[in-house]
């Protein structure tokens, strides 16, 4: 498979998101206070190191191809526990959150590009599926910040 210096540029570009994901991830789960937000993006940091290896493949001249179905809204919903945190603590997993949340849109957005870019139907397919993966995880963390009364 051979990439046009545009696709190859775009991937660069993703490749760099999808690490920046998986660092600010791995940080926010040692510095966030609640358990279960602690495991959220600890999850989170496992996902994206799968969208990291993905680009990495495509970058190395394989056609990766996803599973036919769409990655469906978030399976296990997010059980709306409160958060037993003290205020300070709930100020700081607030903003670790919305901060995670405002990356994964931006990082949707820059998949949605790369869908519009690529000529091979089976790379726009894979970044497409990347790319609600990464809406998925926007949405867990819009209901955790919705639970804990931190989404204004």
């Amino acid at each position: 498979m051979t990439l046009t210096q545009k696709e190859t540029t775009l991937l660069s570009d993703l490749k760099s998101q999808e690490q920046i994901c998986i660092e600010k991830y791995n940080k926010y789960s040692q510095l966030a206070h609640d358990p279960e937000l602690k495991n959220l993006f600890s999850t989170l940091a496992g996902n994206e190191q799968k969208h990291f290896d993905t680009i990495n493949q495509i970058l190395q001249g394989t056609e990766v191809s996803m599973p036919a179905a769409s990655p469906s809204a978030v399976q296990a919903k997010l059980q709306c526990k409160m958060s037993s945190c003290n205020e300070v603590e709930k100020k700081n997993d607030a903003y670790l959150c919305k901060d995670a949340l405002s990356m994964e849109k931006h990082v949707s957005s820059v998949y949605n590009t790369g869908v519009f870019e690529f000529s091979s139907p089976v790379l726009r397919d894979t970044l497409a599926h990347i790319q609600k993966e990464e809406q998925n995880h926007g949405e867990q963390l819009y209901n955790y910040l919705t639970c804990n009364n931190m989404y204004s």
